[in-house]
């Protein structure tokens, strides 16, 4: 039998939300099997650590910063809030590992996938699912490292860690404990089944450019070019990135093309995106979030895109943003049901950009999820990326939402 249990408390004193979350905590929670932990940048970290150590010192722990605090089944917390979801699954097998993402996170994916699965005691073994937090800004050459294990056969799932204004204060929270510009990798081998979705809530405009430059990474002394594809996007169609996608939104941006600086503000409600194939007749995006204009007129994005891929431009709302996060989770719990399991409880992830678009109607969206969940407890964390399986493939994508959910 599964069983998860969802806590949150908030608070500006760190071990004021700790003692709140310990008078919660059920009995035997100390023999969990998995805790994730996701809180405001504005907590101590080791503070934390100690805490879920104490408390849970069998448990794997996975974690780290979330945009704007954290949600669940009561609602959305403050900014200064602290989530649990303790997963209790005797019978299951969990396993974590965490370290800076250094000078080649291929290579670091790899090697914490490895120490993940000999943590859980499955070496060699495929898991599940893997759920991954980490800092943002290298997410495909992390997936790529874990694609060397795993190829394609096993969902990569989970978020880019994140802070309340972009600033950089984003941490990860592994079994070690906080760790800056990090990686943090689990994998579950769940006795009760997972099931799993991701997906964007924006629709096509009819736009569309092929992307005809972007700034290419270059090592050494000679300028070798050593790959093809990046996230300053140069020009689409032959021309300036910044002006093309200009036009597209309607001239919002016409004033700021000159003067280089964040645009997230402006582009949450109107992102690119790039084809990621047809399922049914239907085409599916992933979405591509500009958060600069840079020199020259370009476009910096918070995910990679190459050199020929064509970009759609894409438009949202709040009511499709707020109803898309409860399609995720009715599409984590419908894989379950092709299994015949109950949902015992899910962890659900939602861009801090959607989040902040949303505005005050951000209270909305814990309630279309728990609609989907039977009343099984849940915890969201907001993200600056989010990694996920669409088609068939793992990928990184911007303002996606995705949810996992745990059979009993």
């Amino acid at each position: 039998m599964v069983t998860l249990t969802s806590l949150t408390a908030a608070d500006t004193d760190t071990a004021r939300a700790l003692r709140s979350l310990a008078d919660r905590l059920p009995v035997g929670s100390a023999q969990a099997s998995l805790v994730f932990c996701f809180y405001g940048c504005v907590h101590d970290d080791e503070a934390i650590h100690a805490f879920l150590q104490e408390r849970f010192p069998i448990s794997a722990r996975i974690g780290g910063t979330s945009c704007g605090g954290v949600m669940s089944q009561e609602g959305v917390l403050a900014p200064e809030s602290i989530g649990l979801l303790v997963v209790e699954d005797s019978d299951g097998e969990y396993g974590v590992a965490g370290s800076p993402l250094g000078d080649d996170p291929t290579n670091t994916a790899e090697a914490l996938l490895h120490e993940a699965l000999a943590d859980a005691g499955c070496p060699g073994q495929l898991p599940e699912l893997i759920w991954v937090y980490q800092a943002p800004g290298r997410e495909e050459a992390v997936i790529e490292g874990l694609r060397r294990v795993v190829g394609e056969t096993c969902p990569i799932i989970g978020g880019s860690s994140a802070d309340d204004d972009v600033s950089g204060r984003w941490r990860q929270l592994g079994p070690a404990g906080p760790i800056i510009d990090g990686l943090v990798v689990a994998v579950l081998f769940p006795s009760g089944g997972i099931g799993y979705a991701f997906q964007g809530g924006y629709e096509p405009t009819g736009t569309y450019g092929v992307v005809t430059r972007v700034a290419f990474d270059r090592t050494g002394d000679t300028g070798v070019i050593t790959k093809s594809r990046g996230r300053r996007i140069l020009e689409i169609d032959g021309q300036p990135a910044a002006e093309v996608y200009d036009r597209w939104i309607g001239g919002r941006l016409s004033d700021r093309l000159d003067t280089e600086g964040s645009i997230l503000a402006e582009t949450t409600m109107t992102p690119l995106a790039i084809e990621a194939g047809q399922a049914e007749g239907i085409d599916h995006f992933l979405l591509i979030h500009p958060d600069a204009i840079v020199e020259d007129r370009g476009l910096s994005t918070f995910a990679d895109v190459r050199e020929g891929a064509r970009v759609h431009s894409m438009r949202g709302d709040r009511q499709l943003l707020i109803e898309r996060a409860g399609r995720v989770a009715r599409g984590a719990a419908a894989r379950l049901d092709l299994e015949r399991r109950a949902v015992a409880g899910a962890l659900v992830i939602y861009c801090g950009g959607c989040r902040l678009a949303v505005g005050e109607r951000i209270n909305d969206v814990p309630r279309e999820i728990a609609g989907h969940l039977s009343g099984q407890p849940f915890l969201g964390c907001f993200t600056f990326g989010e990694q996920g399986r669409l088609l068939g493939r793992n990928v990184h994508g911007n303002l996606m939402i995705s949810a996992i959910t745990f059979g009993q």
